[in-house]
């Protein structure tokens, strides 16, 4: 090689060398950073920030099945007093005389349905006046019966309206509620149970999906503007847990019950504002943002949902 090239070779090659250190260096100090975060939540965190240190309340929505029974009953064996709000009074009333018995703390229920509209906050405003509140569950949520494309979903209209009253109007209306109390008192702890839905687009769940959304980019700006005010507000995005909703009956690691679910989720308040809540969602939310490109994860959820969709309707049309 003549001198020249070489000096010219050697001029080309400086920049490159110092972009690749520079390239892993950053992702050295990126793996290094997930790391710590990792063993700080999965490891050290213990949950203790919830409980009745910051109020004698805790209020949750959805609170006769899943995830949300899970909170009421884990908050209750943490020595809250529990105010449990759904539809069905006859579900609340086993639920609160379990919670009652077994945790030996004062329970509460109120009745509504929150795809009624705005209405109904002025029965739930009087249901918890006088309550000394220091922890909200916003869990309430619906989704699709099954994997539909937008405009063939049933009876459509009356889905957007309720999807949206349940899914994303409950979430303002309930943190309206009782934030004051909370920012009165410099405490408290709101917890806005989203989905993994919600990290990016689902074709076929497309109206649940963007709800979902809402609520995990309402959960991290409100902490934002509260966080200094001592108030905690987490986004919480599980992938599939066994429940009602997700039509799962029997736990696995990667999907677990929703007791295993919410003790871990509650170990990461005050830890992480968007959290998966536990450790094989987390790292499956890992690889779906960071490993993943989004076109990919996109490609991937509608290949599955329409096959779940195939299988639904013809196992009605078997009917």
């Amino acid at each position: 090689m003549s001198l020249p090239l070489e000096t010219a070779f050697f001029s080309a090659a400086a920049p490159l060398y110092w972009l690749g250190a520079l390239t892993a260096a950053w992702l050295s100090l990126r793996a290094g950073s997930l790391l710590a975060t990792g063993f700080r939540v999965w490891v050290l965190g213990n949950g203790q920030q919830v409980g009745p240190q910051l109020g004698k309340w805790a209020v949750v929505t959805g609170a006769t099945d899943g995830i949300g029974k899970a909170y009421a009953e884990e908050l209750a064996r943490r020595g809250m007093c529990v105010a449990l709000i759904s539809r069905s009074q006859e579900k609340l009333d086993q639920v609160s005389n379990e919670i009652r018995e077994k945790f030996q703390v004062d329970t509460k229920t109120i009745t509504v349905d929150f795809g009624q509209g705005v209405g109904i906050y002025q029965t739930i405003e009087k249901g918890l006046a006088g309550l000394e509140i220091g922890v909200l569950v916003n869990n309430v949520g619906i989704s699709y019966s099954y994997p539909e494309y937008f405009l063939d979903v049933p009876d459509l209209d009356n889905m957007i309206s309720n999807m949206i009253s349940i899914n994303v109007t409950s979430v303002c209306q309930m943190t309206r509620l009782v934030l004051p109390g909370m920012v009165e008192r410099s405490k408290g702890a709101i917890l806005n149970i989203s989905s993994a839905s919600g990290m990016y687009p689902v074709p076929l769940l497309t109206l649940y999906s963007s709800t979902k959304a809402f609520v995990d980019f309402f959960s991290r700006a409100m902490h934002a503007e509260y966080k200094s005010r001592g108030i905690i507000v987490q986004s919480v995005l599980p992938f599939f847990v066994a429940t009602k909703l997700s039509k799962i009956r029997r736990p696995t690691l990667d999907k677990p019950s929703p007791e295993a679910y919410v003790k871990a989720a509650l170990s990461t308040v005050g830890l992480q504002v968007q959290t998966n809540g536990y450790l094989p969602h987390a790292l499956m939310g890992w690889v779906t943002t960071s490993l993943m490109p989004l076109q990919m994860v996109m490609n991937y959820s509608m290949k599955m949902n329409k096959g779940l969709r195939a299988r639904y309707l013809k196992k009605q049309k078997a009917q």
